[in-house]
């Protein structure tokens, strides 16, 4: 599902909201936990789960076309972690 289709799911489900006032609520929401993560904050969505940021170290890779060695500086990638109920739904038969 693409933003705008989330956009649209909700205006569809909330016909008394214009859709403008839906796409900032999606887009400040975004925001916001992008600028939580930024901060080095975790954010947790009870029941849907936890987003964090983690600490990849510097090491050294291998480009794989020419298979030379390559050094890959150390960096932060964002982290999900799924929570029991979005697990046990996605599992539910």
């Amino acid at each position: 599902m693409t933003k705008s289709e989330l956009i649209a799911r909700l205006a569809e489900a909330n016909p008394h909201l214009f859709q403008r006032d839906i796409e900032r609520i999606v887009s400040t929401v975004f925001e916001e936990i992008a600028e939580a993560l930024a901060r080095g904050d975790r954010v947790e969505l009870r029941g849907f789960g936890a987003f964090s940021v983690k600490q990849r170290e510097a090491r050294v890779g291998r480009n794989p076309r020419t298979g030379e060695s390559v050094k890959v500086d150390s960096k932060s990638v964002p982290f999900f972690k799924t929570g029991k109920l979005l697990r046990e739904k996605l599992n539910s038969d």
